[in-house]
């Protein structure tokens, strides 16, 4: 099997000669190369420079027997294609240029034509495909409504008492109205890179647990259903709900053909109450800044636990800065090195 059917197969829940893997945020600052360009050009300029974009996506494939490509970009370029730029502070972290705390600025965001303002993402994708070949399986994503919510609202990274749930609470018809504009956004922007050549997409439900249990299916889960519903219906969706694997059967009846989990999940005990769906991740990003043995050791005790088709390999969260690249290497190389039984 070439990677790109061993990863569709594994989204599908179809047998695989053995697991696929790839590493949410595989490119970044564990690469010199990635480092290299850093020095030259901004994470946005890279972000917007179809070319740049694109190598940086290609870098760690260059390096690693991975069966996918993830685009190189920004959960909070869709933001910003309605109206709401984002920096980075100086003394680190994101913020967005204003915050969304007032019903004029919520009204003012302009869902026309978001998409065209998006086609960097799809020029990047066209790219890489051209390079890439299709030897390899090649992903996009965008960021949930709720999680995008959580930053605009807030005006950065939120706090622990988002603003972005008060708004829910005091005023149901605005909060609806902004989840709208976000939800038609990110499915434009998805099927626009679905349409470029991407072979499937994540959503990133990055700060699900921020959000109440009890209003968790109303608050986000409604909007995701709405995303995937306006996708290719055989386009697979991952969904990555960081820390709500408690709502399982919820997660799956939204469409989504795989479940990414976070690293607080028993994997093999979720996958033999959930078989129904496929699953992905979840070993420690942690474990990438330590050493090799370990890595090899902990990932074959992964491999060894998951029972059936419908698992990717992956971690429970981001490739981290201080990861090495030999323990990167190790990971790839025991999932490559192990068929499945």
């Amino acid at each position: 099997m070439t990677s790109r059917e061993r990863f569709l197969a594994a989204c599908r829940c179809m047998p695989t000669d053995r697991r696929p893997v790839w590493l949410m945020r595989q490119a970044g600052r564990y690469l010199p190369e990635y480092r290299a360009l850093k020095q030259k050009h901004s994470f946005v300029e890279m972000v917007k420079t179809p070319a740049l974009a694109a190598e940086v996506t290609l870098q760690p494939l260059r390096r690693f027997a991975l069966d996918a490509a993830i685009l190189f970009s920004d959960i909070l370029v869709v933001p910003e294609a309605l109206g709401q730029p984002y920096h980075f502070r100086e003394e680190g972290g994101i913020a967005m240029d204003y915050a969304l705390d007032s019903p004029e600025k919520i009204n003012r965001l302009d869902g026309k034509n978001a998409a065209e303002r998006l086609a960097y993402q799809a020029d990047a994708l066209r790219l890489v495909r051209k390079e890439m070949g299709d030897e390899k399986a090649l992903l996009g994503f965008a960021g949930s409504p709720w999680t995008l919510a959580a930053y605009m609202v807030e005006g950065g990274s939120p706090a622990e008492q988002p603003k972005v749930a008060k708004l829910a609470k005091s005023n149901p018809a605005l909060f609806d109205a902004l989840m709208q504009k976000l939800a038609r956004a990110v499915a434009e922007c998805l099927n626009q890179q679905i349409a470029a050549g991407a072979d499937a997409v994540q959503i990133f439900d990055s700060w699900a647990a921020m959000c109440p249990n009890e209003n968790y299916s109303a608050w986000s889960l409604r909007w995701i259903r709405e995303v995937i519903a306006a996708l290719p219906p055989k386009t697979p969706v991952i969904l990555f709900a960081k820390g709500m694997a408690q709502h399982a059967p919820a997660l799956t009846a939204t469409g989504a053909a795989v479940l990414s989990l976070d690293t607080s999940v028993d994997v093999a005990a979720f996958r033999k109450s959930y078989g129904t769906i496929a699953t992905q991740g979840n070993l420690d990003p942690e474990l990438l800044n330590g050493e090799p043995a370990l890595v090899r050791e902990t990932t074959k005790k992964l491999l060894e636990q998951i029972s059936g088709p419908g698992h990717i390999v992956n971690l429970g969260h981001g490739v981290t800065p201080q990861a090495k690249i030999e323990c990167v290497a190790a990971l790839v190389d025991t999932v490559v090195e192990t068929p499945c039984t």
